[in-house]
């Protein structure tokens, strides 16, 4: 894969918005752990390796286990996942596919029993975030650092 563009470094400007976005949904109530589980199963529906890489490293260093990660999208077939958790992972997969799913009653039903009111308009933020994250990379093919595991493989 080659980099199109860096695009941090051409207009590393016009991020601010996002940043402070992340900033401020980091303190808006959400775990640390659902904000990490949302953003690394959306970055798995879009196949995005540098997210990928990003938020599993993240999620190593807050001590999650490597059994959550790997069995993340089987989450509705394992126990490892919170009630919160799996409405959050619902409503991600379903606007992170919402030209296919349309947000089905049924998840938003699931995400207003879990949540407050303001939790999920920043869970939603929060996903509308990562998704715009996963396509900015995906889009200029922004590669993942290299780490020594992947140079042994």
């Amino acid at each position: 894969m080659t980099e199109r563009l860096n695009a941090f470094a051409e207009a590393g400007d016009l991020f601010k918005p996002m940043l402070e976005q992340e900033e401020v949904l980091k303190a808006s109530g959400l775990s640390l752990t659902i904000i990490e589980l949302v953003k690394l199963r959306a970055s798995q529906i879009n196949k995005c390796a540098y997210c990928l890489h990003m938020h599993t490293h993240d999620m190593r260093k807050m001590g999650e286990s490597e059994d959550r990660m790997h069995l993340l999208p089987a989450w509705r077939e394992s126990p490892l996942y919170t009630a919160q958790e799996r409405a959050a992972l619902a409503w991600t997969e379903a606007l992170t596919r919402v030209a296919d799913t349309a947000a089905p009653d049924e998840d938003y039903a699931l995400v207003a029993e879990q949540f407050s009111p303001r939790q999920q308009v920043a869970l939603t933020l929060m996903i509308g975030a990562i998704n715009s994250w996963n396509r900015l990379a995906i889009g200029f093919r922004t590669p993942h650092p290299a780490s020594e595991e992947a140079s042994a493989a």
